[in-house]
């Protein structure tokens, strides 16, 4: 169920509002793969401090994106169910105020990777944010049914940040992790994209279930989930992991796998929606499994 939007406005203090504006949840799942690249870089656990100010900052980098997006989309944001009750949409924050929150917050993020990280990490990171806002919000999201998929490289720049911040380089095994959750985003997103298909072509925003229909969209889905599982395998051997994270990889790509052919089967919301929940404990698993393995072998 959804709140009216007079209700949030009612319900949700200041504070709240503007940490409705960071996507939160999004932002959360951007960490859960930013930390994992860190031990895998660092072969072990990296400082603490280091952790903590690539997490921030990260943080604020993705707030900050989020925000922005937030601003551009709310005209269309009051017009779908899934986002009527955001803050610019209800009227909690004004857009001025909301987009002054949003560069604030992206200029605090360059700052503190610069200063407490690298310079590495802070372009990353910025680049990130220009590419969602300039690429993918202000450009392909409402021209291009391929929007998810080349605006969902900024949602794979975290691990590159998490390995820059640790090595102040790049090299194979963190483009193979970029791959990863570059193919890994498509799939995630249409499958919740299926459910709100509704919404998206009430705003007329051209996403592939609205576009294409079921049928073609769990047949996408099913495409790059295979083309995820072989990038899983392939960075067992370039990034030297061991079996623990190997098995892992096998096992969860299977079931993901599985699920895509099944949605492929029979196309529906439920399934759909069973697969968007199955993704994020999948992407958490897999990087969870990762760090495990070098904390493994490296005790």
């Amino acid at each position: 169920m959804h709140q009216a939007p007079e209700r949030i406005a009612a319900t949700r203090s200041r504070p709240a509002a503007y940490l409705a504006l960071t996507k939160p949840r999004i932002v959360e799942l951007l960490l859960i793969t930013t930390v994992p690249t860190q031990v895998v870089a660092a072969r072990g656990l990296p400082s603490l401090w280091l952790i903590l100010w690539t997490v921030l900052g990260g943080s604020l980098a993705a707030g900050g994106a989020n925000a922005i997006n937030m601003f551009i989309d709310r005209d269309i944001d009051q017009l779908m169910e899934r986002t009527k009750g955001r803050p610019l949409v209800t009227g909690e924050i004004s857009p001025g105020a909301g987009l002054g929150f949003a560069i604030a917050l992206e200029v605090a993020a360059f700052a503190l990777l610069w200063g407490a990280v690298n310079l590495l990490s802070a372009v990353l990171a910025t680049s990130a944010c220009l590419f969602y806002v300039f690429v993918y919000s202000l450009w392909l999201k409402r021209t291009s049914a391929s929007n998810i998929v080349i605006g969902g490289a900024a949602g794979a720049v975290p691990v590159l940040v998490g390995w820059a911040s640790v090595t102040n380089r790049l090299d194979w095994a963190p483009l193979v992790l970029f791959a990863i959750i570059f193919y890994w985003t498509p799939p995630h997103f249409w499958a919740l994209a299926i459910k709100y298909r509704d919404d998206y072509a009430a705003a007329d925003v051209p996403m592939l279930p609205v576009v294409a229909g079921l049928r073609t969209t769990a047949a996408r889905i099913l495409i790059y989930t295979v083309l995820l599982y072989g990038l899983t395998l392939l960075f067992s051997p370039v990034a030297d992991m061991g079996n623990l994270y190997l098995g892992s990889a096998v096992v969860l790509g299977a079931v993901y796998v599985w699920l895509a052919v099944r949605l492929f089967r029979e196309p529906s919301t439920k399934l759909a929606m069973g697969m968007f929940s199955w993704s994020i404990t999948y992407i958490t698993l897999l990087f969870g499994a990762m760090a495990l393995d070098q904390l493994v072998q490296g005790g």
